[in-house]
């Protein structure tokens, strides 16, 4: 392993340097980011089951008994 900076350092290097103009260092700022910060995502999981069957099988392997609301429909009065 050698102490030879590393391309990231480079770009570090030059968007912290105040005597460079402000394009170039914007540039290395750009640059450097995406290993600077991690980029947020969001992947989906595709199944061949329905959202229902999946819950009805999430549910069941928790083992919880699940209480049922008894609705009954109001009559409105006119």
């Amino acid at each position: 392993m050698t102490d030879e900076p590393t391309p990231l350092d480079f770009l570090r290097a030059v968007y912290l340097n105040e005597g460079l103009p402000l394009g170039v260092r914007m540039r290395a700022a750009i640059e450097a980011a995406p290993y600077l910060h991690p980029k947020l995502s969001a992947t989906a999981i595709l199944t061949p089951d329905d959202f229902a069957t999946r819950l009805d099988r999430a549910i069941a392997r928790s083992g919880l008994e699940l209480e049922l609301i008894e609705a009954r429909p109001v009559q409105q009065r006119e």
